[in-house]
């Protein structure tokens, strides 16, 4: 069987619930439940004493005296030759048991207690000298204080308050993280959550908005492994076409051949690293001039290329495979829709570096210059023969 309940909102409810409960039970039991037997023992000692004094009267036959006594205290007092009552008294009960025990002592003669709960009244028969039985009714408020039942019912309705006024927040709380719950089955099956915004408390928005971030970033991984898959025929095509005129008109070189080779090899692991998540090249000592002209000479051999390069050039640290990669993609875009100059210039500052690769073509409409920045993106469809690699 189940104790704990498994909803965020009903777990929460027992949190605030069970230990106000056992702080209530600890005060009542150990603070108020002494008051109580303290004040219940005031009470019946009080009682008893005053029965026993006028059961003194009776057994010295005044009985007028007793009766004037219980009267001016609000005791009902009446002597009868034999009653009937039940078996079974209320001698033992909580409520009558201190009054018997006190009784007992005071009177040396056995008393017997019936309490009518109904009526809220307790009723003490005791036996005369003369073999009559006394009979001794008053109010239940005499041994027993009924702020005991009082204070029983506040602490319920306490809780039943603090409840009361917690449920809201609790619900509004959940909600807010039931929302994220389905927010994050709809992005774990690829689907967007429209209208979901952060809500609730600042934990839960932080969470929203991580999980909004991470859905985020998982799209953009996403879309470029897509484009990079679309990419990998066209970084290949350069250097193979190359290898494949060269092997057919008989130039082929094996040097040449080689580096090809070893050029396609690393795009390929390049590629695979990417898609694994991976980045395993290490970064190193970098200079551009001789990599811009190595990549301008394999790509455009028959276009006119102007260098405008430092003699001393800057160093840096970069991924060497990467950035060749990157300035391959530009330089070879160039080469492809150029009419008949590249212009490759490289600016050098203490803190930047900047490389301006400028053909003879129109450019790229202005309209798509947004995904050019993005990786592995082919612009093919919305160049023509005559357009050119951007400014």
């Amino acid at each position: 069987m189940r104790l704990i309940p498994r909803s965020f909102l009903g777990r929460t409810i027992l949190m605030v619930l069970i230990p106000l409960i056992i702080t209530q039970v600890i005060i009542a039991e150990f603070f108020f439940g002494n008051h109580w037997a303290r004040v219940h023992n005031t009470l019946a000692r009080g009682l008893s004493a005053e029965i026993t004094t006028m059961m003194n009267f009776i057994d010295s036959d005044n009985l007028s005296a007793a009766k004037s006594m219980a009267g001016d205290i609000g005791i009902n007092l009446s002597i009868n030759p034999r009653l009937n009552r039940p078996a079974k008294n209320d001698n033992n009960s909580m409520i009558a048991g201190r009054l018997a025990k006190h009784l007992q002592s005071q009177l040396k003669r056995p008393a017997n207690i019936y309490i009518d709960r109904g009526e809220r009244l307790v009723f003490v028969d005791i036996p005369t000298k003369s073999n009559q039985i006394a009979t001794f009714g008053t109010s239940l408020h005499r041994i027993y204080s009924t702020s005991t039942e009082m204070f029983i019912l506040w602490l319920i309705g306490s809780i039943l308050i603090v409840s009361i006024l917690i449920s809201p927040f609790v619900i509004l709380h959940s909600r807010s993280i039931r929302r994220i719950s389905n927010a994050a089955n709809r992005f774990g099956r690829g689907l967007d959550a429209p209208g979901f915004k952060p809500s609730g408390s600042l934990e839960i928005r932080n969470a929203a908005a991580s999980m909004i971030t991470m859905k985020e970033r998982i799209d953009r991984y996403n879309h470029t492994r897509t484009d990079m898959l679309n990419a990998v025929s066209h970084d290949l095509k350069s250097p193979l076409t190359r290898m494949r005129l060269a092997i057919e008109t008989g130039a082929a070189d094996k040097k040449t051949l080689l580096q090809d080779i070893d050029r396609v090899t690393d795009m390929v692991n390049g590629y695979l690293a990417f898609a694994r998540g991976e980045t395993p090249e290490i970064e190193q000592a970098t200079e551009l001039p001789p990599t811009l002209v190595r990549i301008a000479r394999d790509a455009a051999p028959n276009k006119q290329i102007e260098l405008d390069l430092p003699d001393t050039p800057a160093q840096f640290y970069a991924r060497p495979m990467a950035l060749t990669r990157a300035f391959a993609n530009i330089i070879e875009n160039a080469a492809r829709y150029a009419k008949n100059k590249i212009k490759i210039t490289e600016h050098d500052t203490p803190n930047s570096i900047e490389v301006i690769i400028d053909d003879d073509g129109c450019g790229i409409p202005e309209n798509r210059r947004a995904d050019a920045l993005r990786p592995f993106v082919r612009l093919d469809d919305a160049r023509g023969t005559d357009t050119g690699a951007p400014d």
